[in-house]
């Protein structure tokens, strides 16, 4: 038997807002962007590069309560996880972009991270694993 994660869906406030901040900004892939007329909404995923599986799902916020979540889909907890080869190269890329660190890179006994806040507010990891 194989499983794997095939998405992730984030939910945002804006499709053309978080592809750019996904793909401009993060260097992520843009994998599809189809337009559903029949719910009116998009089908945008996203990936980092060297990504083969797992997807990021570009879901926009509809109604009051989906919109509430934007930012704070986990409570405040480290939401995503964004491994890389070199964290220092990513590290240094994001912040010159303008990527929000909350907590400069530490090493720890899996490996060195970072946490860096999306758009939104979303924390995320950028974590080098050790071999």
């Amino acid at each position: 038997m194989k499983q794997s994660i095939g998405y992730v869906a984030l939910v945002v406030q804006d499709y053309d807002e978080a592809m750019r901040f996904y793909v401009d900004t993060l260097g992520f892939r843009l994998i599809e962007d189809t337009f559903i007329a029949a719910q009116n909404k998009r089908w945008v995923l996203v990936a980092p590069p060297g990504s083969t599986e797992t997807r990021l799902l570009l879901a926009r916020a509809v109604g009051a309560e989906q919109s509430s979540r934007i930012g704070n889909q986990t409570g405040g907890r480290v939401f995503l996880f964004l491994h890389t080869d070199d964290l220092w190269r990513d590290f240094t890329a994001f912040k010159s972009k303008g990527v929000v660190f909350v907590r400069d890179p530490q090493e720890e006994s899996y490996g060195t991270v970072a946490v860096f806040k999306d758009l939104y507010g979303n924390l995320w990891d950028l974590l080098q694993l050790k071999p």
